[in-house]
């Protein structure tokens, strides 16, 4: 079977695109940034008489702070993930609303982001608002090399369910009633982009199961969320696998293999030859992964038990 070219996948994909643009619409509930943020907590910064930020009037934990700022920064690249699935999707006809749709909601997630940490108090608004002008300033890249609408499609399903599991548990790790209310709610916006995404994918294998395939396993096999590029990056990264926000074992038992199976993907008998190699190429990389992961946690735990063990001995 031939690869379809970029029309020919919008043109076949339509309807499908359509039937679940009326599904979100009809299952997406309306909610307000401003009803999840303690506005009487707020008070004036040094420039209007009151006095500037400095940690101790933060109640977020280290882990927790840099959680919600990698979360905040990775939101707040809205214009580069805007301009990449335009390019890659299509501003015409319910593409174009689907696109102006989800770049709204997701704008919300920033927006409230920010008003609770700053109205908290809850991090340095001096040097988050510098990591977000650098941040954004370097935007972000395609996630590879020759992405096309199908890795596209294959990406967005990923990252959508990824930073569901990181905002639900960033905000199990806030300690904080506000906080974990309000990245619940994100949550739940990303768990529906991620369904959708999603069936676009199932519909795609239908239609083009070698050529989707192959994006599926380009895409797995190179994943890096977005945040790739903001400032401490691999740093922040680090703390979050640390103590359990998102590691390795997280994105191969609550991202990709959810997804995979939904997929149905080493169940199908609709692929060729090349169809299978790509397969066989995803099914090596997962058992890679999951050998990393264990490593991984084998690490962690004994570094966990040495700190624990010299904090007992401090006090």
């Amino acid at each position: 079977m031939r690869n379809l070219d970029h029309t020919e996948l919008l043109t076949e994909l339509e309807e499908t695109l359509e039937q679940n643009l009326n599904r979100h619409l009809s299952m997406a509930k309306e909610w307000h940034p401003h009803d999840y943020i303690p506005w009487d907590e707020g008070r004036n910064f040094a420039a209007m008489g009151g006095d500037d930020w400095d940690e101790s009037q933060s109640r977020l934990s280290d882990l927790a702070r840099t959680a919600m700022i990698t979360n905040l920064l990775t939101e707040d690249n809205l214009p580069s993930y805007h301009r990449g699935l335009a390019d890659n999707f299509s501003l015409d006809g319910a593409w174009g609303t689907w696109v102006g749709r989800w770049t709204a909601e997701e704008n919300r997630h920033g927006i409230v982001m920010r008003d609770y940490l700053v109205v908290t108090r809850a991090v340095d608004p001096v040097e988050l608002e510098r990591a977000r002008m650098q941040h954004m300033t370097t935007g972000v890249d395609a996630p590879m090399d020759g992405a096309n609408f199908l890795h596209s499609v294959a990406y967005v399903t990923l990252q959508e369910l990824a930073t569901r599991v990181s905002h639900r548990n960033t905000g199990l790790a806030c300690g904080d009633e506000v906080a974990d209310k309000m990245l619940a709610r994100i949550a739940a916006d990303e768990n529906l982009h991620m369904i959708f995404y999603r069936n676009l994918g199932a519909a795609a294998l239908d239609l083009t199961p070698d050529q989707t395939v192959r994006a599926i396993a380009d895409v797995a096999t190179d994943f890096a969320m977005p945040g790739l590029n903001m400032p401490n990056f691999r740093k922040n990264a680090m703390a979050l696998a640390k103590y359990g926000i998102y590691d390795l074992r997280q994105h191969l038992d609550e991202v990709l293999m959810p997804v995979l199976r939904k997929w149905q993907i080493f169940e199908r008998n609709d692929f060729s030859g090349e169809g299978e190699k790509d397969r066989d190429r995803l099914a090596l990389f997962i058992d890679e992964l999951s050998a990393k992961a264990t490593k991984f946690e084998e690490s962690r735990d004994r570094l966990l038990a040495r700190e624990a063990a010299r904090a007992e001995l401090v006090s």
